[in-house]
């Protein structure tokens, strides 16, 4: 049951990402951005932690997701730091994800054979 929760709702927020990149002019990169923040705010204002309690990864592996890991390093890191955690703890929680996509990138880069889109 818990894998059809995940798939059911990181299904629905792929959706709404693929309905915005259909349906409106807004730039893939501008959809990314608005996940990510959308993430921050509802994890702010306490609504995305029932997300994640109930569908587990299929909350915290979309781009959503990011967000709300963001914010919460943010606030543990205000907690345990003082206001330096503003600059500090969004960094500290994502730091593997970020490092990962980095080096996985350069390996693209590296062994992959760029083009022009046709």
């Amino acid at each position: 049951m818990d894998y059809l929760k995940a798939f059911l709702v990181g299904g629905l927020i792929c959706l709404i990402g693929q309905i915005l990149i259909d349906k409106t002019n807004l730039t893939p990169a501008r959809i990314l951005t608005a996940f990510v923040v959308i993430g921050v705010l509802m994890g702010a204002l306490g609504l995305y932690k029932p997300i994640v309690d109930f569908a587990g990864a299929g909350a915290t592996v979309p781009i959503s997701g990011f967000g709300y890991n963001l914010y919460n390093g943010v606030k543990t890191a205000i907690d345990e730091d003082g206001w330096l955690g503003i600059l500090t703890g969004g960094f500290t929680v994502c730091a593997g994800g970020v490092g990962a996509a980095i080096f996985f990138g350069m390996l693209a880069g590296v062994f992959g054979k760029p083009r022009d889109k046709d």
